[in-house]
């Protein structure tokens, strides 16, 4: 009988790999990416047919020099004010695209907070703890994971803050 999970044949991404190795209940979910749909979050709320307050995007930002991973929901923006707070710094910005995907090992789009090459301070916006599970990129475009937002800021470490604007 097949599996019902739709888990990628090589094993998985470094992502899955890492949920898998600590025991995390999770979910995959893939879907075909549209390379021409404007936003990579957006696409996948709707081909998943989740809420995008539920669907969460991973951001990597510039805090006072320090690379810094900000996971918002994709209904909503980055304050950058509120991750340079919460992240302990005085300003923020986004990180350059190229030092983000070298630092975490992931391309644009198919960042996930779980699993990067190099572990970065992770701020997890609040609003996650309003809901039993939440999806983040799995690692690549067209591949998401469905987990538990406690588990989630327990494996990345994260601080949740308020740090998304609608």
């Amino acid at each position: 009988m097949p599996k019902k999970s739709k888990k990628p044949q090589s094993g998985g991404t470094p992502a899955t790999v890492a949920l898998t190795a600590a025991g995390v209940p999770f979910t995959v979910h893939a879907y075909d990416h549209d390379p021409s749909h404007p936003s990579y979050g957006e696409e996948a709320a709707e081909a998943m047919g989740v809420s995008p307050d539920r669907v969460f995007k991973t951001l990597v930002a510039d805090v006072d020099g320090a690379l810094t991973v900000a996971v918002v929901p994709v209904a909503g923006s980055l304050d950058l004010k509120a991750l340079a707070t919460a992240a302990g710094g005085k300003r923020a910005a986004m990180a350059d695209p190229a030092l983000a995907e070298r630092t975490t090992g992931y391309v644009r789009g198919g960042i996930s907070p779980l699993g990067q090459r190099k572990k970065l301070p992770t701020v997890l916006d609040a609003s996650a703890a309003t809901h039993a599970t939440i999806c983040v990129s799995a690692g690549r475009r067209g591949l998401e994971v469905e987990l538990a937002p406690t588990d989630l800021a327990d494996l990345t470490k994260a601080v949740l803050a308020p740090i998304a604007r609608a």
